[in-house]
């Protein structure tokens, strides 16, 4: 048997069935993972070893007795510091934050608590989730295992460094532009952006969603099993579907006569690094190989549409940064404070012009894809940057050079993943997106599974 910090969800629930490994056997061992990295990635907001070991003694009985919660009952978890669990505060990665520990589990939290999942703690994040990057003003700078001078990404880049580092086989994010699927890039893991409303969360938000992080695509399927079951607070909800998760991915997995968008140039921020253009390409041609009709898609943003995403969340987050009274706001990143005051210069009319162009972006992303069963694309047109660096460059004028492929689809709502599909030179993982049609989860799924069996050869994971 690998070791055990190397074993998937899928691998720790067949060895739990078979009395190989016991779920307080494992947990004792995420703990010493995590002692062993955690000084050198920074990855932890909250380690909860005592009640970690309580939930995996619990779980441990209920193997025993044959009743397991579900297939993911004594699989260590950790959650993103946005996401409320019931006993720790929340302060969304800022210095600033509300320090008042959670009343309640958010769905999210709900839903693995009651699959039996054990919560080992809270991953860390930059403040409000506004960066991609692992550079906080509570929480510090977050590293990159392969590389710690290298950045993690974010803004769930606790989650994307304790995976590659093995803590725990599964993670919870969060996405509102990016903020799974870069870190997965970023990392060399595996994460899927779900349609919006498919996972439910509270609060919700335009674009805002929770999705699966994970080192292989089936455990992400697996989670999604008890992610997407219903909750009433979600206002923004899909109807439930009752979805057979990880089985749905391994059906038709035919990609003869598939149509593939092959998008390499969105039409803003940075040119794709040689090695990044070279990666997507060799995974065009493998899904070519296997059956799949590969077509260019043209560029569909332009600097006035990006203008006017950033111009957005300028606002809302300078409405956020206003509500706090002055000491507060002097504890939030000066970055963030330098990035969100430009909107100080917007009047009514821009504010109303700039939701137009995110509603206008929603509408290119969608026709973009029409033509085809899925696009295929870089999820990051560079590989990790400096990791003290809050954006590549440092510059609040332009913060999200590196998020054009990725923030489109949270517009549209559609479904996207991040797989790993190679390396740069200097040995930094390179992300392949996949994107669905809204609603085409489990089809984004399918298709991340047929890339993983056919992908280059996979480094071994980073070892200290």
């Amino acid at each position: 048997m690998p070791p055990i910090h190397n074993l998937t969800a899928q691998a720790l629930s067949a060895a739990y069935r078979a009395k190989q490994l016991s779920p307080v056997e494992v947990t004792r061992a995420a703990l010493a993972r995590i002692a062993a990295w955690e000084t050198k990635i920074n990855a932890m907001y909250v380690i909860d070893a005592a009640g970690a070991l309580a939930q995996a003694a619990a779980s441990e009985a209920r193997w025993a007795a044959g009743v397991p919660l579900s297939a993911l009952d004594g699989v260590p978890i950790t959650i993103k510091d946005n996401i409320p669990v019931r006993g720790f505060a929340t302060p969304v990665g800022s210095a600033a934050g509300d320090m008042t520990p959670s009343a309640f589990d958010a769905p999210p939290s709900a839903r693995v608590r009651e699959a039996g999942c054990i919560i080992i703690g809270k991953t860390k994040m930059p403040d409000y989730g506004m960066l991609v990057s692992g550079v906080s003003s509570l929480h510090g700078i977050t590293r990159n295992p392969w590389n710690r001078t290298r950045n993690a990404g974010g803004s769930s880049s606790g989650a994307g460094a304790s995976l590659a580092a093995g803590y725990t086989p599964l993670a919870l994010g969060t996405d509102i532009g990016g903020s799974v699927r870069l870190p997965a890039a970023y990392n060399g893991i595996f994460a899927l952006k779900p349609s919006l409303g498919r996972v439910p969360i509270y609060p919700p938000y335009l674009g805002r969603v929770v999705g699966p992080m994970t080192r292989t695509v089936a455990d992400a399927a697996r989670l999604m099993t008890a992610l997407t079951k219903p909750d009433a607070r979600d206002y923004m909800a899909l109807p439930y579907q009752e979805i057979d998760w990880p089985g749905a991915p391994h059906g038709d997995n035919d990609l003869k006569g598939k149509k593939l968008g092959l998008l390499l140039d969105i039409g803003v921020g940075f040119a794709l690094q040689p090695a990044v253009r070279a990666a997507i390409t060799v995974a065009a041609t493998a899904f070519e190989r296997a059956g799949a009709v590969i077509e260019p898609v043209a560029p569909f943003l332009n600097e006035e549409l990006a203008a006017g995403i950033d111009g957005f969340f300028q606002a809302r987050l300078l409405a956020e940064l206003q509500s706090l009274p002055p000491d507060r706001q002097d504890k939030v990143l000066p970055f963030i404070v330098a990035w969100c005051r430009r909107a100080e210069k917007l009047s009514a009319a821009d504010a109303a012009r700039n939701l137009a162009l995110v509603m206008l972006t929603r509408e290119k992303a969608v026709t973009a894809t029409e033509p085809y069963d899925f696009l295929i694309a870089p999820t990051s047109p560079i590989t990790a940057y400096g990791a003290e660096e809050a954006t590549p460059g440092d510059d609040p004028a332009h913060p999200f050079e590196h998020i054009g492929f990725t923030v489109p689809f949270n517009m549209s709502e559609q479904p996207a993943a991040s797989i790993c599909a190679g390396y740069d030179a200097d040995g930094m993982p390179i992300g392949l997106q996949i994107v669905g049609h809204r609603f085409d989860d489990v089809g984004v799924l399918r298709m991340a599974l047929a890339y993983e069996a056919m992908r280059p050869p996979q480094r071994a994971w980073p070892e200290d």
